[in-house]
């Protein structure tokens, strides 16, 4: 799909490169821009003291681009980075917005000569504000400043940090969908512009329903333990043979008497304890142990058998390797293959779009550290000379 559409990322970790990544796999010519060192995150398990063989957090945001290693601190780095964006539709990156300026690599610096360049400015806090130039990841600006780690941490608990690049991720598919409108406007326009996604904004946007809720009203209910859920029966129950299902009614009430139908226990419909909402509300912890026994009476199987013949929304809450297997993850694409450089294939998460009929998947391997440095810079003329000045080689 987006054949054609050629982007230098000068850019490093998860959140800017992840969009890379995604474009990569939908037809775009992503060339990575790496310092000399290359980017952090190919060293991630050496940071965690493992000495894993393979990095699929790298592989993963990086598959189908080309690295070049240029030293941007050096007139001959900048000037090869500037040569290679004139050619270039997209400039991203998530270089901190004051090192930009300094090495006039700033949206301002750059709009003249290239008047048609997209430029996408991934940062943690955005580009204005008291904050716009602190370093951001995304369990600092995302999970704690956004205000999503407070809202998911029950009440009464302490804070615990998200997944690995969880809140990077989804300011990937941000900026993602952000170069593309950007990409539809100029194609009318024929002008380029300045695009800006942050760690923080994602956030807030992340949690909006219950931003929403706060900005109008000025107060939002707190995350509970299951005892203490608002809606009781949006809940998790365990199976006897110990699985753990996901309940999720639909709004209103029509879904509770096939669920305690389902739960084996047709004679909690009427009973003035949990007959309306609001008397589920008042004795929910009474109705969470009340359908913990029910739950726990049958099967992982017998229960999805009877939530499914109700038409309930439910699933089983799964582990990632559970993932890994699930046959519908499967069918869906979320695991694809992955070209190993070698004329093999591993697994890997898919993108989070699909095509049918197109080829949307990985288009290669991650580039090693510069791999095409020398193929890219000599394609624009350079020498052997000043391809090495270039790299600070």
């Amino acid at each position: 799909m987006l054949e054609g559409l050629k982007i230098i990322e000068f850019a490093s970790y998860i959140a800017a490169p992840g969009a890379g990544g995604i474009m990569t796999d939908w037809g775009a010519e992503v060339i990575k821009i790496e310092q000399p060192g290359g980017d952090p995150i190919r060293g991630f398990f050496d940071s965690i003291g493992s000495d894993q063989s393979a990095n699929p957090v790298f592989e993963l945001d990086n598959r189908g681009k080309r690295s070049v290693v240029l030293d941007t601190s050096k007139p001959a780095g900048r000037e090869a980075l500037v040569r290679l964006i004139k050619d270039a539709d997209v400039f991203l990156t998530n270089v901190r917005p004051a090192a930009l300026k300094r090495a006039r690599l700033d949206y301002d610096s750059l709009k003249a000569e290239h008047p048609k360049l997209i430029y996408c400015s991934v940062t943690g806090y955005g580009l204005t504000g008291p904050d716009a130039d602190r370093p951001g990841f995304d369990m600092a600006a995302y999970w704690a400043r956004a205000g999503v780690g407070a809202l998911t941490t029950p009440k009464g608990s302490e804070p615990f940090p998200l997944r690995t690049a969880m809140g990077d991720h989804i300011t990937s598919l941000a900026t993602t969908s952000a170069i593309l409108a950007a990409v539809v406007e100029r194609s009318r326009t024929g002008v380029g512009r300045l695009v800006e996604t942050s760690l923080l904004r994602t956030g807030v946007y992340s949690i909006g329903s219950d931003m929403a809720i706060q900005l109008r009203f000025g107060r939002i209910a707190s995350s509970r333990p299951r005892e203490g859920a608002v809606n009781p029966l949006g809940n998790f129950f365990r199976s006897g043979d110990g699985r753990w299902i996901c309940l999720l009614p639909r709004q209103g009430s029509s879904d509770w008497p096939k669920i305690a139908n389902a739960a084996g226990r047709p004679d909690l419909i009427d009973d003035p304890r949990f007959a309306k909402a609001k008397d589920r509300r008042v004795n929910g912890p009474e109705l969470v142990r009340t359908l913990d026994q029910a739950f726990a009476a049958l099967s992982f199987a017998q229960a999805a058998e009877r939530l499914d013949a109700a038409d309930i929304a439910w699933s089983p809450m799964q582990t990632p390797a559970e993932v890994a297997v699930d046959p519908q993850a499967i069918a869906a694409g979320c695991i694809v293959d992955t070209p190993d450089g070698k004329g093999g294939t591993f697994k890997a998460p898919g993108g989070p779009a699909r095509f049918p009929g197109a080829d949307d998947g990985p288009k290669g391997p991650a580039p090693t550290m510069g791999q095409h440095t020398h193929e890219i810079l000599s394609a624009l003329g350079y020498s052997d000379d000043e391809i090495l000045a270039a790299s600070g080689g």
